[in-house]
């Protein structure tokens, strides 16, 4: 039998978090600033070990070190991907399982420790962000940004960066936002009916300038919905 020290070496393997949300000037990322070796302060995405004895699979962790994180269970989640290779962390051999998170950013309570000095949103200026990141995280973000962007066009994403209630006309505004176009208020409104996914709350209004607008909220909590043709 191979003694510990014979077997292959095992790469340092995390799950990092590209936690998404939309702010007034734009989408904006959460980052971690490192309080330790390697990239100390510099700014990363959110991220932490897997618990073998507590996290039943990829997701649960992901999910577990974001409610550490934030202290939200997000409503939308997603994979992205796996980033691995030799030169990422001058530790060694290492792999990020990497999701994308959407919430409403006054559902976050922003939590650091640990390694971690501080956290705060960034915003979003083109594919990246202004500040310089740890690792390769710069590509993980490049690429849930991407994911996030492309699924606008045929789905119903966007409405999970909104608070649980929301009018139709603050569900335009975030698809707006993200595609960087204005849509037609009556297609708009046509195709959100269409894939009937969000219901009015019943005796739920909010005061407007000039009459109430009605509130709405998803069907079901965390679903997602394909159109059947780009919006």
């Amino acid at each position: 039998m191979n003694s510990p020290a014979d077997l292959p070496q095992r790469p340092i393997v995390s799950v990092d978090l590209a936690i998404f949300a939309l702010a007034p000037e734009g989408l904006e990322v959460l980052l971690a600033r490192r309080g330790t070796e390697p990239f100390s302060g510099y700014w990363a995405l959110p991220g932490g070990w897997i618990h073998v004895d507590e996290d039943r699979n990829l997701e649960a962790a992901a999910r577990r070190v974001l409610s550490d994180k934030t202290g939200v269970a997000t409503p939308y989640f997603e994979q992205v991907g796996i980033f691995g290779d030799a030169e990422r962390d001058p530790r060694g051999w290492s792999l990020s399982v990497t999701y994308m998170a959407l919430i409403a950013p006054d559902a976050v309570t922003l939590r650091h420790g640990g390694n971690v000095t501080d956290v705060a949103w960034h915003p979003i200026d083109g594919d990246t962000t202004m500040a310089p990141l740890a690792f390769d995280h710069a590509v993980i973000l490049r690429a849930a940004i991407t994911r996030l962007r492309n699924k606008v066009e045929y789905s119903t994403l966007p409405v999970h960066l909104l608070p649980e209630a929301f009018t139709l006309s603050e569900l335009q505004a975030v698809y707006e936002r993200l595609l960087g176009r204005l849509l037609d208020k009556s297609a708009f409104r046509k195709r959100i009916a269409e894939v009937d996914f969000i219901e009015p709350i019943a005796g739920e209004m909010r005061r407007a300038s000039n009459r109430p607008a009605q509130l709405y909220r998803l069907k079901q909590a965390g679903s997602t919905v394909f159109f059947d043709r780009t919006i």
